[in-house]
């Protein structure tokens, strides 16, 4: 679950530079995105799947409903009761804005609690253009409490470039984002490349350490309708 709630958070969090003509993710109803999630050898160990429930309002004042699902390395559901994550994103005159506890999954209420500022994505992106940083805790309760703090911060833009995965070729935004997340005072780093392409959303993301190796990695495997 921990594993599906990190992939959803960078998924959605991929909706940046919106306007009526450049969206970053899909708004067609019955749209699903196959991610392969690979280890830091390159090999797919687990694989997502989002799929576009219901899309209301048009332009840049929309609401859209979706949910992401976990898969094993084999592309079947990890249980015979698989998971899906409600996700709901609302755009109103072109900027987003949501807080974190969206991504609390169902059922999970009673022992996962999330809290923190809200993440505002502006209506256009350009390189050299930064993002405000976004501060959120996340608390286990299993008997006992486990709080973690989360930092997301050097935001911005880099670049905008042409991306190859096995679903095709996109001209991506390039992002960079650091994330420092602490727990039992101790602080994990990690630095996140991402791709977004208008109209399809996370195209591709690469998560590295604090000495610059890259720890796991997703990239686009297909795209059904």
């Amino acid at each position: 679950m921990k594993k599906l709630i990190i992939f959803v958070i960078a998924v959605v969090m991929t909706v940046g530079g919106v306007s009526a003509q450049n969206i970053f993710f899909s708004v067609k109803e019955g749209t699903k995105l196959l991610y392969a999630n690979l280890n830091a050898k390159g090999n797919a160990d687990s694989y997502s799947r989002l799929t576009i429930q219901k899309v209301e309002g048009s332009g840049n004042n929309l609401t859209i409903s979706y949910v992401a699902q976990a898969l094993d390395k084999n592309r079947r559901p990890n249980s015979d009761a698989p998971m899906e994550v409600p996700l709901k994103v609302t755009i109103t005159n072109g900027v987003v804005e949501w807080d974190m506890k969206m991504f609390a999954a169902p059922g999970t209420e009673g022992f996962v609690e999330i809290e923190g500022g809200k993440i505002r994505i502006p209506s256009t992106l350009s390189p050299g253009d930064k993002l405000d940083d976004v501060l959120y805790t996340m608390t286990l309760n299993m008997g006992f409490k486990i709080r973690t703090e989360v930092a997301l911060t050097e935001q911005s833009c880099l670049a905008i470039e042409d991306v190859t995965v096995p679903a095709g070729t996109f001209k991506c935004h390039k992002i960079t984002q650091t994330s420092k997340a602490t727990v039992m005072r101790k602080v994990v780093t990690t630095k996140t490349l991402s791709w977004y392409a208008p109209g399809i959303g996370t195209v591709k993301s690469e998560s590295y350490d604090d000495k610059g190796k890259i720890q796991s990695s997703t990239v686009l495997q297909a795209i059904e309708k």
